[in-house]
């Protein structure tokens, strides 16, 4: 008896100690979503990116960016020569990664800024087309060997959709794609707005984080060309000056902990991290201070070929001597040349930021995108110096990536 009382004893101990092993390394593994711009493959010289260039070893999730929505909740493929068998193959190419790397999750992305907001707004509304949208992505997922979908409706009851039934709705989508999902084990992910301004009026918070495997929030574009004067667009905290403007809330601090107080998981949740800077024309070259007037966006960049926008990978090419500016307040760094303000995220503010999503204990990072760290390494960094600062963070801190298998 006692002998047996002791082997139970051992078993239970030995338990555990598994129990706790099993924890610790769940507690430690950190998702890094990624995702790919599909359209960068026609982009020119060093800007130039396909699914070759990715590293399927930096991410654990990799979204393929995007399939566009009907308006009568079937699918459409928005660039069928890049995606497609008949052209260049994109879809099958991307999924093959996973034959690099077995713990990647690959996953095909629906919506987008240019897809607007109306079309989502009515085909949610409507319980035959919720149905046929459901039944279009798990074929989809099927057909071509996805592990998952992202939904990334900008936003709902937002932009061209005012129908503040969207938020109740959009939850009904997710709930029917969980519900067709779950017998094959895929996994669904959305992207999510990160202004606490914009939240309560889009998003069931508790009830999305119960149905989602990821919250991906968009943790930039607080600011860009869109508006007339100069900010930050990834600002994690809010400035002094902030305040004379009624922009106190209007950072990435107060988004999360707001998702976080409306019932969000933080282990769901994926902080958003922009490997681009948004950029300023200033109207008076020798005025650079935040809320200074502007005369548009920033000049824009070889690759991108969008005012108002640079990749890291242009920045470090175009400017090498750049000298920064820290904002201690923001915790971000910008820099001005002439009369162009170029805000932007480098290693140092990406340290910051990993510091703050784990001091929350959240699941992870979120990046947008690939194809504007500089892929290629010519500017001296390695390849990936931004994305691969994340990781290097995360070890700092004894953190690794999630183990998917």
């Amino acid at each position: 008896m006692k002998l047996s009382v002791c082997l139970c004893i051992f078993a239970l101990s030995a338990l555990s100690v598994q129990a706790k092993s099993v924890k610790n390394a769940q507690d430690t593994g950190k998702v890094i979503y990624c995702y790919f711009e599909s359209w960068t493959v026609y982009r020119p010289g060093n800007g130039k990116f396909d699914v070759e260039n990715i590293d399927p070893n930096l991410c654990t999730h990799i979204a393929f960016t995007f399939l566009g929505l009907n308006a009568d909740g079937s699918i459409h493929i928005l660039d069928p020569w890049e995606s497609d068998p008949d052209g260049l193959n994109g879809f099958q190419r991307f999924v093959a990664l996973k034959n690099q790397n077995a713990n990647l999750k690959t996953i095909i992305s629906l919506g987008g800024w240019n897809e607007g907001s109306q079309t989502y707004s009515e085909v949610v509304a409507d319980a035959t087309k919720r149905s046929t949208l459901v039944k279009e992505v798990l074929a989809f997922i099927q057909k071509y060997n996805f592990d998952g979908f992202d939904f990334d409706w900008e936003y709902p009851a937002k932009r061209d959709s005012v129908n503040p039934a969207d938020k109740e709705n959009f939850i009904l989508m997710l709930q029917e794609l969980k519900a067709a999902f779950q017998p094959y084990g895929y996994i669904l992910s959305a992207a999510v707005n990160s202004a606490k301004v914009n939240i309560d009026g889009s998003y069931d918070v508790a009830a999305l984080s119960q149905i989602l495997d990821h919250i991906n929030i968009m943790a930039y574009d607080f600011h860009g060309a869109f508006d007339n004067y100069v900010g930050h667009h990834t600002l994690l905290y809010s400035a002094e000056i902030d305040a004379q403007y009624n922009n106190s809330e209007w950072n990435i601090d107060t988004g999360v902990n707001y998702w976080l107080s409306q019932g969000a998981d933080p282990s769901k949740i994926n902080f958003g991290i922009a490997t681009y800077a948004r950029t300023f024309t200033l109207a008076d070259a020798t005025n650079t201070s935040l809320y200074a007037p502007i005369s548009g966006g920033g000049t824009a960049g070889p690759y991108t070929r969008q005012d108002g926008v640079l990749g890291y990978n242009e920045i470090c090419e175009a400017y090498p001597n750049r000298v920064d500016i820290w904002d201690d307040e923001q915790q971000v760094p910008h820099f001005v040349v002439g009369n162009q303000w170029i805000g932007y995220d480098d290693k140092k503010s990406l340290g910051v930021k990993v510091d703050y999503a784990l001091s929350k204990n959240l699941g992870g990072f979120m990046v947008w995108s690939f194809d504007t760290d500089d892929f290629t390494g010519l500017c001296g960094e390695g390849k990936y110096p931004l994305i691969n600062t994340i990781h290097t963070s995360l070890a700092e801190k004894g953190y690794s990536l999630k183990n998917n298998n």
